[in-house]
């Protein structure tokens, strides 16, 4: 939008572009606290039908706002952030019902691994249209229908639980239901919140989810800027680029799940200490290539793309981590409990965008940058170190599940 030449679209010299990317995550932490009440109070189904269809039509109309001005892009990004707030606590809330913890590690880093897909596929595919005839607002025209479609096919196709699924197999639905102490939560069931204020686990997981977020989404938002500073590449040679370590993310994801599973199933440890094996592979791992990346990541292209996908596919393990610890402390209140983390961890997603545009005044200069890759690593690092220290993979008290 701003650095595309297109007879077919207008370009715009807007000098707020971190400021643009942030605003996604104002909106997004007004919604994910009561999002996640709404998934577990009455069933994340409908709010996912609505909220797309609202984010959708907000993502056709950002080319017509953007006549307006960056802010009008803004006013666009901010309800796609409150829209999407009911997105991660839903797809919790599905977890903890539908999916038995023998497979919770393979089953959850699937379903969250769409997302680093999804980054993956439109970096290319948003370079190309915007570098073709159809010019830049073709993205946006293709995502949002995209979206429109997805509601037509989830409302359905999908359900709240196994019992309310209308095409289940009797055997599907027996399997599913006794991996469970219970199936269903009972519906007067009260949200402990006092408990929670108590939980230092609870603690602990939101805090390296807040430290995750930071490094993440550093990292999903300033690459593209990084890699055209300092190798002045056009933006579909940027977007395939840019692709490369979200692809290899995904890859990853599924073998990290796996050994997850494996080392639970076979009681070769505890799902605690899984979940922190892999998620200190997930934010150790990443800190270090960008310790590297800091000092060594000008030096040619080859050795910039290889540490980036180090960082980014060792961050694959974290899937296996503290993101699906919320169903392994609490199956019942696990969409609330990521409604909590993840609106917390939405602050550090606002900040790091900010904190480039900041920091980062001369896109050209490494020392900026190298401040901005030694800050990320050292807040990935004390962030699992919390995690590592405090956290639990077992059913907490509060649960209705516990002891039974």
């Amino acid at each position: 939008m701003t650095k595309v030449n297109s007879t077919f679209s207008p370009t715009y010299d807007w000098n707020d572009k971190s400021t643009i990317l942030s605003s996604f995550f104002w909106g997004n932490i007004v919604t994910l606290f009561p999002a996640g009440y709404i998934a577990t109070k009455y069933g994340p189904k409908m709010p996912f039908c609505i909220a797309t269809i609202i984010c959708s039509i907000f993502t056709i109309a950002i080319p017509f706002m953007a006549r307006l001005g960056s802010y009008g892009v803004m006013i666009c990004r901010i309800v796609q952030g409150m829209t999407q707030g009911f997105f991660l606590p839903g797809t919790s809330n599905l977890l903890g019902k539908w999916v038995p913890p023998s497979e919770r590690s393979r089953l959850g880093s699937f379903v969250y691994s769409g997302t680093i897909l999804g980054t993956a596929l439109s970096m290319p595919i948003t370079g190309w249209f915007c570098n073709s005839s159809y010019g830049w607002p073709s993205a946006f025209f293709f995502f949002g229908g995209l979206g429109l479609i997805w509601v037509v096919a989830w409302f359905f196709l999908g359900a709240n639980s196994p019992s309310e699924h209308k095409s289940i197999s009797i055997e599907e639905l027996e399997y599913i239901e006794k991996s469970f102490f219970k199936s269903e939560k009972p519906k007067d069931i009260e949200t402990p919140w006092k408990s929670f204020l108590k939980s230092t686990p609870l603690w602990s997981l939101m805090f390296v989810q807040m430290a995750h977020n930071w490094g993440f989404w550093i990292m999903v938002t300033e690459i593209p800027s990084y890699i055209n500073a300092m190798f002045d590449l056009d933006i579909s040679a940027n977007g395939l680029l840019s692709a490369q370590p979200y692809f290899a993310m995904w890859l990853f994801s599924f073998a990290y799940s796996f050994l997850a599973d494996f080392l639970i199933n076979r009681a070769i440890f505890t799902i605690g200490t899984v979940r922190k094996i892999l998620n200190s592979i997930g934010m150790y791992g990443p800190a270090i290539a960008l310790i590297f990346l800091s000092f060594y990541g000008n030096v040619s292209l080859t050795v910039t793309m290889v540490l980036l996908i180090l960082a980014v596919g060792l961050n694959a393990a974290a899937l296996s981590g503290f993101t699906v610890n919320h169903v392994d402390m609490s199956p019942t209140h696990s969409g609330t409990l990521m409604g909590i983390t993840t609106g917390s961890a939405v602050t550090m997603a606002i900040l790091g965008p900010l904190c480039v545009q900041w920091v980062v005044t001369d896109e050209k200069d490494t020392y900026l940058w190298m401040i901005i890759f030694l800050t990320s690593a050292a807040i990935l690092i004390v962030g699992n170190t919390l995690f590592v220290i405090f956290g639990s993979g077992e059913i907490q008290p509060w649960d209705p599940s516990y002891g039974k």
